[in-house]
Parts: C-alpha cells; structure tokens; sequence
C-alpha cells in the first residue's frame, strides 16, 4: 500500500505542477526566437498569401501635431509604396514652413527629402538619414510594408533576442531585441501580443554623449541627447487574405542636453491597402 501511495504522488506530481494547463501564446515568457517568428508570420497570412504579395500600396490621411515643445496641428495625406526591399514614404501636408516628409529606399541608397522651408530637413528626417539602418532594413511601417524583415526569417542574418513579456502601453507584450547584420547606434525593439502575435510596436533609441572635454558641458553638467522614435500599429484589418494594421502612429522624442525636449506625432489612418499593382520604378528613385 505505502509502495502504491508513492507511485500515485509521483504520477500526480506533474500534473499538478502543470495546472492549468500551458498556454505558449499566453504565459511563456521565454518563447524561443523560431517559434515566435513562425506564430508572427501566421498572423499575417498563411506562406502561400504572404509570397504572392510582391508589391503593396498603402494610402490614408495623415494628422501631424506637435505635442511637446510647442504647439500646432495639421491634415494632410499619406501614401507607402513597397516592392521588395524599396519602399517609399510620404506625408503631404498644406503648411509653409513644414510640407511633410519623403524617403526612398531603392535597395541601395536611402533618400531624406528637405521638407522645411529652408530647403533643410526636419529632426525626424535627419534623424533617419543618420539611422538609416531602419529603412535599409525594413523596419520603418513594420508589416505595411513589404520590405518588413521578418518575412524573410534568418535570409536578412538579423539577430532576434526575445527578452520575456514586459508591461508596455499598460499591458502584457513580447519584447524583443532586433539586432541587425550592419552595426548601428540605435537600440531596437519590437513588441508583439501574446495572443496573437501581431507586430504593435517597434521603438528605436539613440543616446549621443557631450564634449567632455569642454569646460561649460563640465560646470553645467549637461545630459547626452537621447532620441526616441516610435511606431504603434493597431485596427488590423484583413484585405486579399493578409492581416495588417489600419492605423499607424509615429512618435519622434528629443531630449536635449539642456533639458529641454519636444515630441512630435504624425497619426496615420490606412484607408485602403491595395497589393499587387504594377508600381512605376520612379517610385523609388533616390535624388
């Protein structure tokens, strides 16, 4: 009987342990890299819809604000062309001093418009001509595009380091580091639900240090400048058999060095994805 007692403890032992029962998509934190790119491509489409997608069209309307360190709102439009690797993203809008932005990516060589007044470009732009890293990628649009990276599993010889569920925008998301072949300032994250592992977030941050050498950064004590660009993706929708997002909303933070900061805000809807239109190479070309 003592015999019969320890043979049922050790054979309810794990099933107890094990209740309730394991939900990957739920509660495992520590996902491996492979199943979480497999259960994140299924959340677009199957393999055979996402491989016929070759190109993508992408048009909405654009509201640009600026939310910190000044003040101002403006209407405009938006369109995303992608074929490939090369993309093109523009924001037209009716202002003067800031008409919108314009890059181009034609698999080679990354293109940063002027966009201001004064034939110069805005600190968002000139921030991605110096991280261009996120356009040669595929990042910028996450899965609008058809250049996103992760449809192309290992071929882009990125590094994906899946750091756990964190607690971002006030619930439960797979944080992962994105760690491209080309060394880059830039610290990228991409966030994905547990349950359905669709790409909603993807954060880049870049801190550039101060002259220690100079005597009023010394006395003053100047913090570096630290820049944060964010993309959240959300109202996904399913048009020719793919999932992706509606509404897109793109955040650029600059913290000065003197304290000061400003945010800026471009908040995109996606009225109408149209995928496998012949698209005119001057799309993407670089000027």
């Amino acid at each position: 009987m003592r015999r019969l007692r320890i043979l049922l403890a050790l054979f309810l032992l794990p099933a107890l342990t094990q209740w309730p029962p394991r939900q990957v998509y739920a509660s495992d934190a520590t996902i491996k890299p492979e199943e979480l790119l497999t259960r994140h491509l299924d959340s677009i489409a199957s393999s055979e819809t996402r491989g016929s997608a070759k190109t993508r069209i992408v048009q909405g309307t654009a509201v640009y604000r600026i939310l910190v360190g000044g003040g101002g709102r403006s209407e405009g439009t938006t369109g995303f062309v992608s074929e490939g690797h090369k993309l093109r993203w523009m924001v037209k809008l009716p202002l003067i001093d800031y008409r919108g932005e314009n890059i181009v990516f034609d698999g080679n060589a990354v293109g940063v418009s002027f966009a201001n007044s004064n034939q110069s470009r805005s600190p968002f732009a000139s921030f991605i001509a110096t991280q261009d890293v996120i356009v040669r990628e595929g990042l910028l649009g996450g899965t609008l595009s058809t250049a996103w990276p992760l449809l192309e599993g290992s071929e882009r010889k990125a590094k994906l380091i899946v750091e756990g569920l964190k607690k971002v925008d006030g619930r439960q998301l797979y944080q992962v580091r994105y760690e491209p072949s080309r060394r880059t300032d830039a610290h990228i994250m991409l966030y994905f639900e547990p349950e359905t592992f669709r790409h909603v977030k993807t954060v880049y941050v870049t801190s550039i240090g101060n002259n220690v050498g100079s005597d009023i950064t010394k006395s003053s004590k100047l913090q570096p400048e630290r820049t944060t660009l964010e993309e959240r993706f959300s109202d996904f929708k399913t048009a020719d058999g793919l999932t992706l997002p509606g509404h897109w909303n793109v955040q650029f933070t600059r913290e000065l060095p003197d304290g000061t900061t400003s945010v800026s805000e471009w908040d995109l809807k996606e009225d109408q994805i149209t995928n496998n239109m012949g698209l005119d190479p001057r799309n993407f070309a670089v000027k």
